[in-house]
């Protein structure tokens, strides 16, 4: 999963060495929260107008999560 959110971010950005992804523990719902981060010149690219990117990448990752039968949030930092 991190894998996947890393490739998404990459195919992004311009700094693609920038981009970080780092995963808490499970809460106790079972859901994973993954953390992005990019450089802050990117950062407009990965939102989106109206954050319409951040909301794709949010559902990418809810489905892949959904498919291994996990649930999955992940914050733009």
């Amino acid at each position: 999963m991190q894998e996947l959110l890393v490739a998404v971010a990459k195919g992004l950005v311009e700094d693609k060495d920038a981009v970080q992804v780092t995963v808490d523990e499970p809460r106790e719902d079972g859901t994973v929260v993954y953390h992005l981060s990019v450089a802050e010149n990117d950062m407009g690219r990965v939102i989106g107008k109206q954050g319409r990117i951040a909301k794709a990448i949010r559902v990418v990752m809810r489905a892949a999560a959904a498919r291994k039968g996990e649930k999955a949030v992940v914050e733009i930092d």
